[in-house]
């Protein structure tokens, strides 16, 4: 069915009693042309992009429990490209173009609210770094402007501009980012994927692999044997563990990043905010709740949880730059596995089994990258070279040393 305003006044009249599933519930065949594990974000975008940009309808998606229940409904729903490094400037820019069109491609409300991010910066250094960012950002041809105080101030009145210990100085800005929908993105995708062929198989956990003579020729499920000659990881945090599976490491930790959402208040802040005397990010929901994250919990993990420590790291921050939200209760929090490679920068490459090919290591970074990251590794898998926009995420360049380190503060997964 396709969603338009005709449609829905046909079925406002109807008692909306004739809306059709928006998912098929499809089984497992034994055989595809592709398979992709992990019905996430970027699995269910491969498939779609497979699909339609590359004619490979005969794909089947693995999702071991529900579509939408992974990292790809467990974000804080921001979308950027304000990067340093040439390489994931170009990368998320593309990303972010792809968001402006992604409502029209799939005939589907993922909410995209362009309500631009401000990144606040609090000494003379980071002012000059901020400068030295957006200047890289034009250059690639993504926008950016640099904020001096008096124009933060009108765009923020609410902030703390006179705390001691963290005076507000102004801030970068790029007008072209906000937020998406999460939840909204994952059934878009998997509702267009499934419209052009593509079979999303729900409940259907990977355990292992059929690998013959070095090469991967299908996986082993909690529903049985399904073989394909092209298998793309799609898992996040649960990377490792499946690429252990089949018998190679990759160099990345999984770590718990927490985020948290407030009661709902009315109309307060009209764009993301970013904390840059620490890791904090917030922006408000459709629903008028305060939406907000901050750093890795700190220890390696699978667990979809966060503690403690984690929650009282990220409200501290936020009550530096915003007191007035000490007065907010906390509806809820959850936790998403990131998959934090050891440069800071994803990795979309063959695997060194063939027939297997990696999406991992995203970071941060991995629901904002959703559309380019779909179309990238669906060329990938498809053509078994890489798509130009990603081709600097080698997974050998941790062996020859062209590592994309954003921060610049080293080779730990837990510094990024």
């Amino acid at each position: 069915m396709k969603y338009s305003l005709s449609s829905l006044v046909a079925q406002t009249l109807n008692g909306h009693k004739h809306w059709k599933r928006v998912l098929a519930d499809a089984k497992p065949r034994e055989k595809y042309d592709a398979i992709i594990v992990g019905g996430g974000g970027h699995g269910l975008a491969t498939a779609y992009y497979l699909a339609r940009k590359f004619g490979m309808a005969n794909v089947a998606v693995l999702e071991k429990g529900a579509v939408g229940l992974g990292n790809v409904g467990r974000n804080t729903t921001i979308v950027r490209s304000n990067y340093l490094l040439a390489e994931n400037v170009a990368f998320y820019d593309h990303a972010l173009r792809m968001w402006e069109t992604l409502e029209r491609d799939l005939n589907y409300n993922v909410m995209v609210s362009q309500r631009g991010v401000v990144n606040l910066y609090h000494t003379d250094p980071q002012r000059d770094a901020f400068a030295r960012r957006g200047n890289t950002m034009r250059i690639c041809g993504a926008d950016a402007e640099l904020l001096g105080l008096e124009r933060v101030r009108k765009l923020l009145p609410f902030l703390d501009f006179d705390n001691a210990r963290f005076p507000i100085l102004g801030g970068l800005v790029q007008k072209r980012g906000g937020t998406v929908r999460h939840d909204a993105v994952a059934w878009g995708y998997a509702r267009a994927a499934s419209d052009l062929g593509v079979d999303v198989v729900q409940n259907c956990e990977v355990t292992g692999f059929e690998i013959s003579g070095g090469t991967a020729t299908g996986v082993l499920t909690t529903r049985g044997t399904i073989r394909a000659p092209r298998i793309g990881l799609c898992v996040a945090g649960s990377s490792s563990i499946l690429a252990q599976m089949a018998g190679f490491r990759l160099p990345v930790e999984s770590h718990v990043l927490q985020a948290f959402v407030t009661e709902a208040v009315k109309p307060l802040i009209p764009n993301v905010i970013t904390f840059g005397a620490g890791h904090f990010y917030v922006s408000q929901s459709d629903k008028g709740g305060l939406v907000f994250g901050g750093d890795l919990e700190g220890y390696n993990s699978y667990a979809q949880r966060g503690g403690l420590n984690g929650l009282a790291d990220v409200v501290e921050s936020g009550m530096a730059i915003m007191p007035m939200i000490g007065r907010l209760r906390l509806l809820r929090s959850w936790g998403g596995t990131v998959d934090m490679s050891m440069d800071g920068s994803p990795i979309m490459d063959r695997a060194p089994v063939a027939g297997i090919y990696v999406n991992a290591g995203w970071c941060y970074g991995g629901f904002k990258a959703t559309p380019a990251a779909g179309l990238s590794f669906a060329h990938l898998v498809a053509r078994d070279m890489p798509h130009e926009i990603a081709a600097p995420f080698s997974l050998d360049r941790f062996a020859t040393g062209h590592v994309l380190d954003e921060k610049g503060q080293g080779a730990q997964p837990n510094l990024h």
